[in-house]
């Protein structure tokens, strides 16, 4: 494939997923098809195909590039981080990103449940590539502890603490906000990372850094 062909095809995948992600926020996963994104995009329906295989592989896709945003965001913070304290409150700070953006969230809550029905779908959802995982947790704890099998546990924790509190929301319960998540979470730091107790800071005292 030619460079100039290469680019037409990432321009064509890249206008797909802005369709597609466009229509996932307004309809629902489940309520779009195929044919009403390529529609939406321009594009005949053979030029879905030759992206992905299903639409769930794209929305998988969507997923990535999402994530590789929000966690570009939080780099240059990342790269400062000098304790597992900095890296909770960088953590807390991009889930409260992804709270607030109630109709990407409630897409990716109907997807998971669609992902309950294929096995392939559902083990691909459980990469850190994906999503918030337990592999994340641990990639980022890492410079800071020793222990990696805690920081999968907490990793595990965390994410379904998060996802418990996007259905809660998503219910319009308003019995939770962002606050009780916060310090649900760093309860369940120090209880995983015993490093914190012996942190020269403490999170209830300490100024929690900017998102």
């Amino acid at each position: 494939m030619g460079k100039r062909q290469q680019e037409k095809s990432q321009q064509t995948q890249h206008e797909l997923m802005d369709a597609a992600l466009e229509l996932f926020r307004a309809n629902g996963f489940q309520h779009t098809s195929i044919a009403e994104i390529t529609d939406h995009a321009g594009y005949a329906k053979g030029n879905f195909y030759r992206h992905w295989k299903s639409k769930s592989e794209l929305f998988l896709n969507i997923m990535a590039e999402r994530l590789q945003y929000y966690r570009g965001q939080r780099e240059p913070a990342l790269e400062k981080a000098q304790s597992v304290e900095d890296v909770t409150e960088i953590v807390l700070c991009f889930l409260e990103t992804i709270i607030d953006d109630a109709s990407w969230y409630k897409v990716f809550l109907e997807f998971t449940v669609h992902a309950f029905d294929n096995a392939e779908v559902r083990h691909k959802l459980n990469d850190s590539e994906y999503r918030l995982s337990s592999d994340l947790f641990t990639q980022l704890f890492a410079p800071f502890i020793s222990d990696h099998a805690s920081a999968r546990k907490l990793g595990a924790l965390v994410t379904a603490l998060f996802e418990g509190f996007l259905i809660h929301n998503a219910l319009e319960t308003q019995v939770l906000d962002k606050e009780d998540l916060r310090q649900a979470i760093l309860v369940l730091t120090r209880a995983y990372l015993p490093e914190l107790e012996t942190a020269a800071c403490s999170t209830s005292t300490r100024r929690t850094p900017p998102c």
